[in-house]
């Protein structure tokens, strides 16, 4: 591996590639820690502190968040741009038809993710200024006659903020290497590791040793089933034009174990927090059977509580399977498979095609559910084993940072071969 690093350095247009995307990074390392005027930063502490949710915008914000920084809001609007119209396609033909119309179509979408992206950008970030304004971070926020201006200010320069991120993401997508927007993320997150570190190393060497071995374990949990796949074997017919034959090549569908990432994760724990923030406004209501089922449904949704974990392990369960199907019915595998004059052995092209697909899918996706719904509740189990609620990366931010590395590895790899240099992965 390291004499593939020292390959491409030799490479000049590699070495660009290289120092540019860390450039871009540092860069967003210094926007992130630009402050916003107004904020109680030991209130932001404790609120983040106590709120998991926080927590996890703040890993897609690559820690701006946390500093309330003018990258405070980081890609995330992006994001849920993005799922939205992944969840949209299936309901609206004219999106799906814009997906099925090759790099145009996809260019378009991306034009339209870009422009949602602006106003969810504001609407978050008015959410996030009053959330904060509530918990006594935001001094000087509201739309009385003093506090406009600043409110303003505010969203402006919030929004401004995840466009430039995305912008800064976009430059490493040309002109980089990896994934812009995850590396962002992946930034974020790494730079956290050292004073997590120390906190540990000055607390509880032990527990430091204990998390090491855990995260240890579960990078080679999630390498191995990330790039798990099952392969489908194809078989395109010969077809004879002219003195021409075309065709008879064998080949296969290489289908993930877990084709979903981490976006159930992220549904979950949206899911989690909505009944806990609820029921928070109605605990002290002057209705005792109000104020009681609220109490009730608190303590059920309290992290700290083992229902809490048992019902997040389903839910992500769940959610696999169903943003994985979604994902999958998109790809029309089948229906491509025959317009090129392709068929699996033994299977009828077609229907039949359809549901072989669709079954063998439910089976795998089996694994990388459950694989994600372990990942889920690592940090559970990983409290009752070194009695520390402090993690070295939390079980999300793991799932993305082996993705991304792998993810550029990749891509450093293809380039290696291209110039006929030995790469990273032994074959």
């Amino acid at each position: 591996m390291l004499q593939a690093v020292a390959n491409a350095f030799k490479l000049p247009d590699l070495r660009r590639k290289i120092l540019f995307t860390l450039g871009i990074l540092v860069v967003f390392r210094f926007l992130a820690h630009v402050p916003i005027p107004g904020v109680n930063a030991e209130a932001l502490r404790q609120l983040f502190q106590s709120n998991q949710f926080l927590g996890l915008l703040d890993m897609f914000s690559g820690g701006a968040m946390s500093d309330f920084s003018i990258m405070a809001m980081g890609v995330y609007p992006l994001i849920t741009a993005n799922i939205v119209f992944q969840l949209l396609q299936p309901v609206i033909p004219q999106l799906e038809q814009l997906a099925k119309e090759g790099e145009a179509g996809r260019n378009r979408l991306n034009q339209y993710q870009h422009l949602l992206a602006v106003p969810l950008a504001a609407l978050q970030g008015y959410a996030q200024c009053v959330v904060l304004q509530r918990s006594g971070v935001l001094t000087d926020f509201g739309f009385s006659r003093g506090a406009i201006l600043p409110t303003l200010a505010t969203l402006v320069t919030l929004t401004a903020g995840t466009m430039i991120a995305v912008w800064l993401g976009e430059l490493i997508d040309q002109d980089g290497i990896g994934n812009g927007i995850s590396l962002i993320i992946f930034g974020g997150i790494v730079a956290d590791i050292p004073s997590r570190v120390g906190q540990l190393l000055v607390t509880s060497p032990l527990s430091l040793v204990m998390f090491l071995l855990v995260t240890a374990i579960t990078v080679v949990g999630i390498v191995y089933v990330q790039e798990g796949q099952r392969r489908i074997p194809v078989q395109y017919a010969k077809r004879v034009r002219g003195t021409r034959i075309y065709g008879g090549q064998s080949t296969h569908i290489p289908l993930q174990v877990n084709s979903a990432g981490m976006i159930p994760l992220i549904f979950a724990v949206s899911f989690m927090l909505l009944p806990g923030v609820i029921s928070s406004y109605f605990l002290y209501s002057k209705t005792k059977f109000v104020a009681d089922i609220a109490t009730a449904v608190y303590g059920l949704f309290d992290s700290s509580s083992l229902p809490y974990w048992i019902i997040y392990f389903l839910l992500v369960v769940g959610f696999t399977y169903f943003y994985t199907d979604i994902v999958f019915r998109q790809q029309n595998l089948a229906e491509n498979l025959q317009r090129q004059g392709g068929f699996i052995p033994g299977i009828r092209p077609g229907r039949n095609t359809e549901d072989f697909l669709n079954r063998v899918v439910r089976r795998i996706t089996l694994v990388g559910a459950l694989f994600l719904g372990a990942v889920a509740i690592l940090p559970f189990l990983s409290q009752q084993v070194t009695k520390t609620s402090t993690m070295l990366v939390t079980s999300t931010g793991l799932l993305i940072v082996v993705g991304v590395v792998l993810d550029s590895m990749k891509q450093l790899e293809a380039q290696l071969l291209m110039r006929h240099y030995e790469g990273f992965i032994k074959r």
